[in-house]
This record gives C-alpha cells, sequence and structure tokens, in this order.
C-alpha cells in the first residue's frame, strides 16, 4: 500500500529495478512511493551494489522486534541521503546521470575543481563517461575548462557564477526557438490559424525568456 511499510514484494521489485540499473527515482515511481524512502531502504542494507531483498526484509523485521535504527554503513556520510535524494532530483529534472553525479561532486569540492582522473577515481566510472558528462556541462555553461600547461591537462571549474551562465545559455537558445517560430508563422501566414497559433507561442517564449534573463542579471550579485 502507497505510504505503508516496505512489503517482501516492494523489496524484490527494488532489487530487480538495481538489477536493471533503473534510478532510484524510477524505482520509487513504479513502487508509487517517494524517492526518499527507496533511498533510505537501500542505503541501510547493503547499498546499490549489495542490496538483498530477503536479507533487507528480515533485517527490517528484526529490527522492529528489537526497536532498534538501521545500522549505518561504514562507507555512508551523515548526508549521503540527502546527496543521493539531490542526485535524482537533477536526473529528473533531465540531467544524465553521470553528469549529476560530476557536477555533485564539483559542488561539494573545497574549491570546486577537479581533473578528469580525480573523477574516474572518485566516481568510479570510465574516463570516456567523465568525458562525455563534462561536455554536456560544458554545453550548459555548468562548469568551465582550465588548462594546466604544466601537466598537459584539463581541470573542471565550478564556480559561483556556474548556474547564471547555465540559465543565460538556456535562454538564449529559447530565444533562437522563438525567433524560429515566429519565422515559421509568417511563413504560414499571420492570418491564418496556424500563423496565428505559432505567432503567439513565440511570442510568449521570446517574452518569457527576456524576463528570465533580466531577472538573472539583477539577482546576480546575491552570487557574489
Amino acid at each position: 500500500m502507497p505510504g505503508g511499510r516496505l512489503t517482501q514484494q516492494d523489496r524484490e521489485r527494488i532489487a530487480a529495478g538495481l538489477a536493471d540499473k533503473l534510478s532510484y527515482g524510477e524505482i520509487a515511481r513504479r513502487l508509487d512511493r517517494p524517492t526518499s524512502t527507496i533511498t533510505r531502504e537501500i542505503a541501510r542494507n547493503g547499498g546499490p551494489t549489495d542490496y538483498r531483498s530477503q536479507q533487507a526484509h528480515q533485517a527490517t523485521i528484526q529490527r522492529a522486534r528489537r526497536g532498534t535504527p538501521a545500522p549505518p554503513r561504514a562507507d555512508t556520510p551523515p548526508d549521503g541521503l540527502m546527496e543521493e535524494e539531490l542526485l535524482e532530483r537533477a536526473v529528473r529534472a533531465g540531467m544524465p546521470r553521470t553528469a549529476a553525479r560530476v557536477h555533485h561532486d564539483l559542488m561539494l569540492s573545497e574549491d570546486g575543481r577537479r581533473t578528469a582522473a580525480e573523477l574516474t577515481h572518485r566516481l568510479q566510472v570510465s574516463p570516456a563517461s567523465v568525458s562525455v558528462a563534462v561536455n554536456y556541462l560544458l554545453q550548459q555553461g555548468l562548469v568551465r575548462r582550465e588548462r594546466d600547461p604544466r601537466r598537459r591537462r584539463d581541470i573542471y571549474v565550478i564556480d559561483d557564477d556556474a548556474w547564471y551562465h547555465a540559465i543565460m545559455i538556456s535562454e538564449r537558445q529559447t530565444l533562437e526557438s522563438a525567433r524560429a517560430t515566429m519565422a515559421a508563422a509568417e511563413t504560414y501566414g499571420l492570418d491564418s490559424p496556424v500563423g496565428r497559433r505559432l505567432a503567439k507561442t513565440a511570442a510568449y517564449l521570446e517574452r518569457v525568456s527576456l524576463d528570465i534573463m533580466e531577472s538573472a542579471d539583477r539577482w546576480r550579485t546575491l552570487l557574489r
């Protein structure tokens, strides 16, 4: 039942979802549960690589009988559940999972800087996966690249203005779409039903994008 305790069948479906490499958010949607519930369940019972439905169910029953909380994992920091929830929200918003992990790792680093080798080691993913993720973040304006001339390597940096640049890039792209839509409206004829519909869409997108860009400029001081 949604909102109640997880059943043995729920845990079997969680294990199956992990085996299929589904995100926590997707598993949660299939079980009609909050993502935070799935995140806690997996973190308490071995993590994504060692989760076993039967053992998880028995451990939960035993803890309930003893009235004791779940034992913390040695490799799970106190804020690990919160971090996983942030990652899942980024993925649900459309960011590729590895890109979300790279972005999150940079955000939480002391100086907001990592080399590709450091990201590969920390996230336990291939150099190719890091390259794809970083290129995505570069295109979105969420990170920038610096060159270390002495060691001939790239350093990826996330600074205070990252979200400002990301917003501006996104809205410029929307403005380009608005102008293309207006051009299509004129081709169909502004007096035609299709032309009027496209023109209204273009006007709306343009006005909203300009407002967002103006607001981003106005509040940029909060990032400094």
